[in-house]
């Protein structure tokens, strides 16, 4: 099998560096990145740990498609010939390797973080059954991977945008009746750059590896949004 690798470091121009690794039966595309890496070139840079589909933190892109390297079989590709590249929309660290704070600093930028009442802390029991855990069970299992902002245009397009992951997180607080920081949200979601730059294209959604659908939060957003304009 040909691996054809995205190899970048600074001071050096971008290229494809081909690898020839024998494909084995369940191998996986990380599979086959360590043993390019172990048996081939020791430089050659990409994130992993649990190597379980957990972690999130060998997210690529595999033949175009973002994807977690350790969750796809070579065998599922159906081709002799198989490319990897970094993340789109994020600095490049080297190779496959990128800079994840974009994620982590859109999400602050629009209030990704739960606010608490005044007051003592008391004892807040939301059961799993209860309507809002029900509402936002499928949207709370995001592990920031980031794959859904590498597949989404508009994160390519605007800077200011928070991204798929970001917005998901909003509206997974948006309906937490714990949390008192939306009057301070609302400012964020009703701006030109938020919740109407996305395009509903669903490419987020279709990537993302944990079955959330970051458009579906988006656009129960919208709603919230409009009910708050109209009231």
């Amino acid at each position: 099998m040909v691996l054809k690798v995205f190899r970048w470091s600074p001071g050096f121009r971008e290229r494809l560096q081909r690898f020839w690794v024998p494909a084995k039966e369940g191998m996986t595309v990380l599979d086959a990145l360590v043993d390019a890496q172990r048996r081939l070139d020791p430089t050659l840079a990409f994130r992993y740990a649990c190597r379980v589909g957990m972690c999130g933190s060998c997210a690529m892109v595999v033949n175009g498609r973002e994807r977690w390297a350790c969750r796809t079989l070579l065998a599922s590709l159906k081709t002799g010939i198989v490319t990897v590249r970094p993340l789109y929309h994020f600095p490049l660290v080297r190779d496959l390797v990128v800079d994840m704070a974009p994620l982590a600093e859109q999400t602050a930028r629009v209030g990704g973080a739960f606010v608490p009442a005044a007051g003592p802390p008391t004892a807040a029991r939301i059961g799993r059954d209860a309507r809002e855990r029900r509402r936002i069970d499928a949207a709370i299992e995001c592990i920031g991977c980031g794959m859904c902002m590498s597949a989404c245009t508009m994160v390519a397009n605007d800077p200011r945008f928070p991204g798929p992951a970001a917005l998901n997180r909003l509206f997974t607080l948006e309906e937490d009746s714990r949390d008192v920081g939306g009057a301070e949200r609302a400012a964020v979601l009703l701006s030109e750059d938020a919740l109407t730059r996305c395009h509903t294209q669903a490419n987020c959604t279709e990537v993302c590896p944990m079955e959330i659908s970051p458009t579906e939060s988006i656009l129960a957003l919208r709603r919230r949004a409009a009910r708050r304009l109209l009231g």
